[in-house]
Parts: C-alpha cells; sequence; structure tokens
C-alpha cells in the first residue's frame, strides 16, 4: 500500500490553515486530519461536511454518533470506531448504546434502535431502502429529513472510513484506549 504522510500544519501548505483550524477544534490534530492535509481538497470537504452534519441537521449528538458509528463499522474503519467510541463517552452517550454500536448489536430503546437500523441499511443497501425501512423510520417519531440526514451522515463517513483504509491511518493515542478490532469487533 502507498504511503501517506502525516502532515503537520507548518509543512502542509493550502491544507495548513485547515490543520490548524483543527487543532483549534480538538487541542490538537487527529491522524485522520493530518493524513487527509495530502488534499486541501479533502480536507476542507470533510470538515465541511462534518460541520453540516453535526451543526445543521436536526440529530442530537447520540443520533449523530448512531449514524456515524453504524457506518464505521459496517465499513470496518478501526480508526474511527476507537475515534467516534472517545467522541461518545466525552458526550456521556449512554454506555449500552457504545457498546451496541461497537458490537453490532441492538439499541435497547426502540427510537434510537429505529435509526440505527435504517442507518445500517442505506449503508449496506448503498442508498436502495425499501419503502418499508422509510416507513419503520417515520413511525419511530423520525421524519422525512431524518432520511436525508441520514445519507449526509454516511456521505461524512465515506470520507474518512475511505480516507482510512487507503492511508492506513496511524491512530492517535487520545483515542488508543477505545482501539477496536473488526475481527472481533471489540475491544482490541
Amino acid at each position: 500500500m502507498a504511503e501517506f504522510p502525516v502532515h503537520t500544519a507548518e509543512a502542509a501548505g493550502e491544507s495548513g490553515p485547515l490543520l490548524e483550524k483543527s487543532q483549534k477544534a480538538y487541542g490538537f490534530v487527529p491522524n485522520l486530519h493530518a493524513v487527509m492535509a495530502e488534499s486541501p481538497a479533502m480536507l476542507e470537504a470533510y470538515q465541511a461536511l462534518s460541520d453540516l452534519f453535526t451543526n445543521r441537521t436536526s440529530l442530537n449528538p447520540t443520533e449523530q454518533q448512531i449514524i456515524a458509528m453504524t457506518n464505521n463499522r459496517l465499513n470496518g474503519c478501526t480508526y474511527c470506531m476507537a475515534a467516534h467510541t472517545t467522541i461518545m463517552q466525552k458526550a456521556r452517550v449512554p454506555e449500552d448504546v457504545i457498546t451496541a454500536l461497537r458490537e453490532g448489536t441492538p439499541i435497547a430503546d426502540p427510537k434510537l434502535e429505529a435509526l440505527r437500523a435504517f442507518a445500517e441499511k442505506i449503508n449496506v443497501s448503498r442508498g436502495w431502502p425499501d419503502e418499508s425501512d422509510i416507513e419503520t423510520l417515520l413511525a419511530a417519531g423520525y421524519t422525512r429529513q431524518t432520511v436525508l440526514e441520514v445519507i449526509v451522515g454516511t456521505a461524512y463517513k465515506v470520507l474518512s472510513n475511505y480516507t482510512n483504509h487507503v492511508a492506513e491511518t496511524p491512530l492517535d493515542e487520545a483515542f488508543a484506549a477505545n482501539e477496536w478490532n473488526a475481527d472481533t469487533q471489540s475491544v482490541g
């Protein structure tokens, strides 16, 4: 596999200001962002889509993480599984929800489970859910807006998951305690 550098803000050229933005947001530059800095368009697209998904959708932080983690798991992204587990812990997402998402098992809360199941359907069907899948999500209390926001979340995760696959992004120390193994679907 081709090696991708982990850039610093000082050496990232056009991506330098974008990495500085990451530094301000996270208190460090996540390796994912430092790898994406190879392409200013990639890093800018990722940051923009992340911001839209986080700040412009109708979804609360737990719902956002359900969509993100479902895609991370299905796409086998070990980096994002660890990173988003850490994010969920800091956001105080209930431990049973975190465990279900890491293991790919149903969430006890029926509404949240409907969202998880729909996010999974969007991923595995490559965007071709059955009408009954949409009706089930709507019956759980979500809206047509939610249907489209699940697609936004899926697109956001494609950018990071696929980048991590091709670049074999090294896991940051900040996320190491939540390492995840795709083969066992558990803590590494």
